[in-house]
């Protein structure tokens, strides 16, 4: 993609680095977050106020989406998608920002984000149901295993690819036009943009979080 001034990739070139725009960003995301949770944690008060108020909600908001969509199990799995959901709201929101570029535009950081889920998803439904979680991809009955193996292994396979492309695709899509009308007309025409880019921001994290949390919340049924 072709932007008219990244800040973070002229430093780059400045330093003699050849880091990758999408990683020196992700690093700025995972820096801000760190320093909002120590800042929060500095400061705590028995009446929340401000952005410890704001981290409240949000905090008590996924929590509550977990609890509903995968049960009371749901709540040691909080960690991984508490920091998913925030670590992609906030590089979808930094899109905004003249001369920043969000990491959730490069295939490669959605890819890891989507390797991530899927693996831990794997990861758990052999570890709570063990050997038989594998009987999942067999069906329910055992004649019927030539033909759902490989069809549980083909849906299976698309879901790493489906998070990482309908991510990528909204968030790349509306950086390419938001940089074409910023150029073009760099005043009035952006803004209801974005505008659109918080809404598809949250809709994005929404989403990804919300597949991330059905897809474990599979593995832990009991039907494996």
């Amino acid at each position: 993609m072709t932007h008219p001034f990244i800040i973070l990739e002229w430093l780059e070139r400045q330093l003699h680095l050849h880091i990758g725009t999408h990683v020196t960003y992700t690093w700025l995301v995972m820096a801000m977050l760190i320093l909002v949770a120590v800042l929060v944690k500095r400061n705590i008060k028995t009446v929340p106020t401000g952005l410890q108020n704001v981290l409240e909600i949000a905090v008590d908001g996924i929590e509550n989406m977990i609890e509903e969509t995968m049960g009371p199990k749901g709540k040691a799995y909080f960690p991984l998608i508490a920091t998913i959901a925030f670590f992609i709201l906030v590089s979808n929101l930094i899109a905004l920002i003249p001369g920043f570029y969000p990491p959730t535009a490069n295939l490669n950081t959605n890819a890891a984000i989507a390797l991530t889920v899927f693996s831990m998803t794997h990861i758990v439904g052999i570890k709570e149901h063990g050997i038989g979680y594998f009987k999942h991809f067999c069906g329910p009955i055992g004649w019927l295993a030539p033909l759902m193996i490989p069809i549980e292994l083909v849906g299976h396979m698309a879901r790493p690819l489906s998070l990482t492309l309908r991510l990528f695709g909204n968030m790349y899509g509306h950086e390419i036009v938001l940089m074409i009308f910023f150029t073009l007309v760099p005043f009035l025409v952006p803004l209801p943009l974005m505008l659109m880019g918080i809404l598809v921001a949250f809709i994005q994290t929404f989403v990804f979080m919300l597949l991330a949390m059905i897809y474990i919340a599979g593995s832990l049924e009991e039907a494996h």
